[in-house]
C-alpha cells in the first residue's frame, strides 16, 4: 500500500455492515480501504452470529424430519444417531465457503484490505481523516481518507460479574461445544436465546428458558409471543418468564441458576451448560472516539438518517448505531446508504419501522412494521386479519400447519401497518409483506394480487383477506 495513496472511503470493519458499505462504494467507483483487525472477513454474523446458527438450525431440523421418517414414506431410519462432531463440521464448512468468498469479493472489487485494529486519529485536516491501524506485530501504519465509516460491531453481553468460560456461554462458545449437552439453562428469550432453544431441544438435550420480561421474543406481537410460548411447551421446552436471575454457580457436571419468578418465589435449575443470550453491546470503547467530536449514547453512536456522525466525513453502521435494530440486513443497508450518497447517487433512508424481523427457530417467526398493541399507541384506528397455518395445505404437505398470519391494518385507508408471521418458512415470507409496506400498499391491493397455490406464501393472501373477514380457506 502507497503511503501517499488517499481513500475515498476507508471503512473500520469488516462485518457485513463494512464489507456491503465497501463492496457498493467500490461498484460506484470509490477507492475504497477496508481496515479488519482479525484475519478473515465476515465479522460476528459469519463466524459465531447468524450463519453457523442457521447451519447448526437447518442439521436441526433435518433431525426433526427424521423422528417422522416412516408416516413420509421412509422405512429404516429406526434409530438415527447425532453426530456432533459432523454437525459441527458442516457448520464450519459453510462458514469457510463465505469467508473465501468474500475474499474474492474484495479482489474483484479492487478493495485495498489493511489488516489491524483502526483508530481514528482526530479530525480531518485538510479534509483528509487518518486512520492509524495497528497490525498484529503491534507496528502502526497510517491510512488516510476523504470519509471514514465506523462498523465496528458489538460483542455479546454477559451477566455482572461472570465471564464466559466452558460452561457459561455466549453465542461464541456454544458453537463449538466439544460434546453434546444433555441439558441447557438459557438466560433470554431474544432470537439468540430462542434459537438455541430449539436447536439443542431438536437434537434431544433438556432446555429451560429463563426470561426476564413477562414474554419470551417480547419484541414481537403478543400473539406471537403466546404462540411460540405454547408450541416450545409442547415440544417440551420449560419457559420461565417474569423472573430476575439471583446467581450462576459451578457445580460438578455443570451449573446451577438460582432465580426468583414471576411469584416472587426463588428457583434453583440445574444444568451441564448455561447460555446467556441476554443482547450485545457496541464496540465502540477502542475506535478513537475520544479524539472526535461523537458524544455516545449508552456505548451507541447517534448519527442522521445518512449515519453520518458529529464528526465531519466519519459515518457510523451496523450494531453501533443508536436507535436502529442490531441486524445484519439492517447494517448491510445502512452501509449501502452510505456508499451511495458519498458516491452522488440516489439513496433511501433506512425506517425502522419497514425492517423485517427474522428468528429462526421452529415455529419460525417473520415480522416488520408494527405490532398491533403498536398501531393503537399510535392513535390508528386498527383493523387486524389473522389466518391459521392449518387452513393451508402446502403447510399441510410440510406437516407444519402450527401458527398463523396476522395483518395489522389501518381501519381509515386500508394501510398495512405490521405483519406478523410465526410458522413455517416465516424468515422468507416476511418478504412479501416487507416489500407491501415499503410500497405503500393497502389490504384491498394485496387481496388483488395473484398468490400461487400451492405455496406457504398463499397464507399472505388469506391474511390480508382476513382483514375483511373474507379469508378463503379457514
Amino acid at each position: 500500500m502507497a503511503e501517499t495513496t488517499t481513500y475515498d472511503i476507508t471503512v473500520i470493519g469488516g462485518g457485513p455492515a463494512g464489507y456491503t458499505c465497501a463492496i457498493r462504494a467500490a461498484q460506484l467507483g470509490l477507492k475504497v480501504a477496508l481496515v479488519e483487525k482479525t484475519p478473515m472477513l465476515g465479522g460476528t454474523c459469519l463466524h459465531v452470529g447468524c450463519i453457523p446458527t442457521k447451519a447448526m438450525l437447518f442439521s436441526a431440523e433435518v433431525w426433526d424430519h427424521l423422528k417422522h421418517a416412516e408416516s413420509y414414506g421412509i422405512d429404516n431410519v429406526t434409530a438415527p444417531k447425532l453426530n456432533w462432531q459432523n454437525v459441527l463440521t458442516r457448520k464450519n464448512g459453510v462458514i469457510s465457503t463465505h469467508t473465501k468468498g468474500l475474499d474474492y469479493l474484495m479482489k474483484k472489487n479492487k478493495i485495498t484490505v489493511v489488516r489491524g485494529h483502526g483508530r481514528l486519529a482526530g479530525p480531518a485536516k485538510a479534509g483528509i481523516l487518518t486512520v492509524d491501524v495497528t497490525a498484529a506485530d503491534n507496528k502502526v501504519s497510517q491510512v488516510l481518507s476523504k470519509k471514514v465509516v465506523i462498523a465496528t460491531g458489538s460483542d455479546a453481553r454477559m451477566l455482572p460479574g461472570y465471564q464466559a468460560d466452558d460452561t457459561i456461554l455466549t453465542n461464541i462458545e456454544i458453537l463449538s461445544l466439544a460434546s453434546f449437552p444433555k441439558s441447557l439453562v438459557v438466560i433470554g428469550s431474544g432470537a439468540v436465546g430462542v434459537e438455541f432453544a430449539s436447536i439443542f431441544n431438536s437434537f434431544g438435550a433438556e432446555v429451560s428458558i429463563i426470561e426476564a420480561l413477562p414474554r419470551i421474543v417480547p419484541v414481537e406481537d403478543e400473539d406471537v409471543s403466546k404462540e411460540l410460548t405454547r408450541q416450545f411447551k409442547k415440544r417440551k421446552i420449560e419457559v420461565n418468564t417474569g423472573c430476575k436471575v439471583e446467581k450462576i454457580e459451578k457445580v460438578k457436571g455443570g451449573a446451577k441458576v438460582t432465580f426468583t419468578d414471576a411469584s416472587g418465589k426463588s428457583v434453583v435449575k440445574e444444568a451441564e451448560k448455561v447460555l446467556v443470550a441476554v443482547g450485545r453491546a457496541p464496540r465502540t470503547a477502542d475506535v478513537g472516539l475520544d479524539k472526535t467530536n461523537i458524544q455516545l449514547d449508552r456505548g451507541f453512536i447517534p448519527t442522521n438518517e445518512w449515519m453520518e456522525t458529529s464528526e465531519p466525513g466519519v459515518f457510523a453502521v451496523g450494531d453501533i448505531v443508536a436507535g436502529l435494530p442490531q441486524l445484519a440486513h439492517v447494517g448491510a443497508m445502512e452501509g449501502i446508504v452510505v456508499a451511495s450518497k458519498a458516491a452522488g447517487k440516489y439513496a433511501r433512508a433506512v425506517r425502522k419501522d419497514r425492517v423485517p424481523g427474522c428468528t429462526y427457530c421452529d415455529p419460525q417467526i417473520g415480522s416488520v412494521g408494527l405490532t398491533e398493541a403498536q398501531a393503537k399507541e399510535k392513535g390508528y384506528q386498527v383493523k387486524v386479519g389473522k389466518f391459521p397455518f392449518v387452513g393451508n395445505s402446502k403447510a399441510t404437505i410440510l406437516d407444519a400447519h402450527d401458527g398463523f398470519v396476522k395483518v395489522v391494518s389501518d381501519a381509515k385507508y386500508g394501510e398495512i401497518l405490521g405483519v406478523h408471521i410465526i410458522g413455517p418458512q416465516a424468515t422468507e415470507l416476511i418478504s412479501e409483506c416487507v416489500t407491501a409496506i415499503e410500497l405503500e400498499a393497502t389490504v384491498e391491493e394485496m387481496m388483488f394480487t395473484i398468490h400461487a397455490h400451492p405455496t406457504l406464501y398463499e397464507a399472505l393472501l388469506d391474511g390480508f383477506s382476513a382483514v375483511e373477514g373474507m379469508a378463503i380457506n379457514v
